[in-house]
């Protein structure tokens, strides 16, 4: 991914960061050249490789080979395909315009040109097809699968609406287009396998994910409710079951591939499961918009990063036999967060690596005793929990809950702080004091409200219908 835009640090020599093809190593492209680093332990970044006699702003390496494709800012029409174990250069191939992006997989190498691509024979580097007159696209977005099987590639079909166009680049025809969108197309993968890409619009709330090659719909998620947020990484897990998103917010979403019909029905156990049930009970009466979004996927997992507003690129993978989410930003830092892949939740911080591959790194001083723990940072993002728990000046919040004010300015507010200026979760859902009591606990609420609406299920429902629509109300508002 090119991190350079408006706004950047003029002062970074950082350009380009990308993950290869199975997330084992990480590539950095600089104004000074660009390194190859290792992904195989948490502890410290092993540097690969180092070049540094020109500036890169695109370094693709093929999986763990030698094999390397860069392009220069100072020859941005030029691609060299190099061996940089034997510091040698392959071939070089110039184009007509300037270089976007470069893919790669054991079989094909795509360059991506703002209205053409060229598909190359990986072996001998001939060109095999070029498909032209494709329209404008200025960042150059595209995805290849890895899969040598299901070597598929996906580009925009459309810069008006997001259509997904696939083409077989080992029988070089068309395969399908996908109308995933109504809005121009902002970041797509495929799965490792090539039977999945997953999709996302410029508007940045909703992001789905279809079977390929015959292009239907099998997953929805709501990344949230904000407008103008830019996703500029979407990434699948290794064996599928997991997908990850990145945007310029604070915020990495983590998502659960699985049926509801495949899962199991579990008890409920909590305020928010009486409301969700509430809410799907009330989905057939609701208008459609609003019905379709309780219909989607949540995150399964988030993570939090310490800036907003900055470019990223994010990956998940199995690092010492353990899931770890990776993600690199325009701030010049790699992130590394441990996942808990059946419970989800906040995502810890492990550790935190400077992509120029200095020494420095800030890691949780509890680390020494083999302790996964959150990395707090000064100015960081409060938790949930401790916001909707406490006032501004810290102290525990002992107000009696309220309804929220639906009012359009709270628009600009998070949720989290919404709530807190409402009493906390008990003031935003229930007022009657036989359901609250006297405590403000969340956990010791959420188990009187079990017991209340176990023995008063009529009162309890009639207290869900009024809540349901004022929730409904913050959703459409917010």
């Amino acid at each position: 991914m090119n991190l350079t835009s408006e706004g950047s640090d003029p002062n970074s020599d950082l350009i380009f960061v990308n993950f290869n093809q199975d997330c084992s190593s990480l590539a950095v492209g600089t104004k000074k050249g660009y390194k190859l680093f290792s992904l195989s332990a948490i502890e410290k970044l092993d540097k690969i490789y180092e070049q540094d006699n020109e500036d890169i702003c695109i370094v693709e390496r093929l999986f763990s080979s030698s094999l390397v494709a860069v392009v220069s800012l100072t020859s941005p029409r030029k691609l060299k395909v190099c061996h940089f174990k034997k510091g040698t250069e392959i071939c070089n191939y110039s184009y007509s315009n300037s270089i976007l992006a470069v893919k790669l997989n054991r079989l094909r190498l795509i360059v991506c040109l703002e209205e053409s691509l060229y598909i190359h024979n990986i072996r001998d580097m001939k060109v095999l097809h070029t498909i032209r007159d494709t329209p404008p696209n200025p960042v150059g977005l595209c995805a290849l699968s890895i899969n040598n099987d299901n070597s598929y590639l996906a580009y925009p079909g459309s810069n008006q609406i997001g259509e997904v166009q696939i083409f077989d680049t080992v029988n070089l025809r068309a395969v399908t287009m996908i109308p995933a969108h109504d809005n121009p197309l902002a970041a797509m993968s495929f799965s490792s396998h090539g039977e999945m890409i997953a999709t996302a619009s410029e508007k940045g709330t909703v992001i789905r994910v279809f079977k390929v090659p015959d292009g239907c719909k099998i997953f929805e998620f709501r990344r949230g409710v904000k407008r103008c947020v830019q996703i500029s990484c979407l990434a699948f897990s290794t064996d599928g079951l997991y997908l990850c998103s990145s945007s310029n917010t604070e915020t990495v979403h983590i998502f659960k591939l699985e049926n509801t019909k495949d899962k199991p029905q579990e008890e409920s156990h909590g305020w928010m499961d009486y409301l969700s049930q509430a809410v799907k009970s009330s989905a057939t009466y609701l208008p459609s918009q609003v019905s379709d979004m309780l219909k989607q996927g949540r995150a399964l997992a988030t993570a939090r990063l310490p800036n907003s507003g900055l470019k990223n690129i994010c990956a998940l993978s199995m690092i010492q036999k353990m899931p770890r989410l990776l993600v690199a930003s325009q701030d010049g830092f790699l992130y590394i967060y441990n996942m808990d892949p059946v419970e989800g939740g906040e995502c810890t911080l492990l550790k935190q690596h400077k992509l120029d591959g200095s020494l420095e790194c800030i890691q949780n001083e509890e680390s020494s005793v083999h302790h996964d723990g959150p990395l707090v940072q000064p100015g960081g993002v409060a938790s949930y929990a401790n916001t909707v728990r406490q006032h501004d000046d810290g102290s525990p919040d002992s107000s009696p809950g309220k309804h929220l004010p639906l009012t359009p300015e709270w628009g600009a507010e998070s949720f989290a702080n919404v709530l807190r200026r409402a009493g906390g979760p008990q003031g935003a859902l229930f007022t009657p004091s036989d359901v609250v009591g006297d405590h403000n606990s969340v956990e010791v609420m959420d188990g009187n409200v079990h017991r209340y609406m176990k023995h008063h299920p009529g009162a309890a429902r009639r207290i869900l219908d009024t809540e349901v629509h004022y929730f409904i109300n913050f959703l459409i508002n917010y």
